[in-house]
């Protein structure tokens, strides 16, 4: 009994001694913090997703009160987030153009061709690093969904054709399936783009053999930019760029590719 109790003694002790240095090394060690990045904090979405470039919430507030990023840095939070953060910091508002991520691949199951059955684990990273991807097509979407288990905002699921599809009432534009997707089909775009844009990222100029591993594959014909009548596509690099300043959306380019590599927004 004796020993119980001296145990639990001891143990208080130790407890009361921890506690006091605990709390000296508090305050020996104490960093005083700008009370602005705790409204800063409070003001941000909370959601991070490292949109801004940096590891999350407390990264971004911390830096955009020292000056180090821009007050419209919160992607997530949108225009009224950078208002807030402006105001806290006693700067005029910038501007916040929404943007939102487009698939580039029209690879589905019934498109593109499997190179074979693949049984190893089930992810687009491990897949491209044993056979650089299940497609036949070097530049083709995996399809095991990375991109959907890192979104956020849930912004991202999976068709069953598939491919990912993207949710743009809920995409906020902060680039994780982006960054997390092996073979970079994901652009940013401006959310109130409007015009068309192409399905593609096939950088071949192999003309038969993209179009044997996909049928919804750009085989370079450059029929989209001789046919579009605003010639607001330019395809020196390549795959088709759309200049939006020209672009009506007339849908030539999409009537005009016989690989159908065209949508409109």
């Amino acid at each position: 009994m004796n020993i119980i109790f001296y145990t639990i003694i001891v143990a208080l002790i130790i407890a009361f001694i921890l506690g006091v240095l605990l709390g000296l090394f508090k305050k020996i060690f104490h960093v005083d913090t700008d009370p602005k990045v705790q409204k800063v904090r409070d003001a941000l979405s909370g959601a991070n997703c490292g949109g801004c470039g940096l590891a999350g919430c407390d990264a971004f507030a911390a830096a955009v009160v020292k000056g180090d990023v821009p007050t419209n840095g919160c992607v997530a939070g949108g225009s009224d987030c950078a208002k807030k953060v402006a105001e806290i910091l006693g700067q005029a508002g910038v501007e916040v153009k929404p943007k939102i991520a487009f698939l580039a691949c029209a690879g589905t199951k019934e498109c593109a061709q499997d190179k074979a059955e693949y049984i190893g684990i089930k992810t687009c990273k491990a897949a491209q690093l044993t056979l650089s991807g299940t497609k036949k097509c070097a530049f083709g979407c995996i399809g095991f969904g990375d991109c959907v288990k890192v979104c956020p905002f849930d912004a991202l699921s999976m068709g069953d054709n598939g491919l990912p599809h993207v949710n743009k009432s809920k995409c906020v534009g902060c680039g994780k399936c982006s960054s997390v997707c092996p073979k970079h089909l994901f652009r940013l775009i401006d959310a109130d783009t409007k015009g068309a844009i192409g399905v593609c990222s096939n950088k071949s100029d192999n003309k038969p053999q993209i179009r044997k591993d996909c049928t919804r594959g750009c085989i370079k014909c450059g029929m989209c930019a001789r046919k579009c009548p605003e010639q607001a596509i330019d395809i020196t690099s390549g795959l088709p760029v759309i200049d939006y300043t020209k672009c009506t959306s007339c849908g030539t380019c999409v009537s005009a590719c016989v690989d159908k590599v065209f949508v409109i927004l």
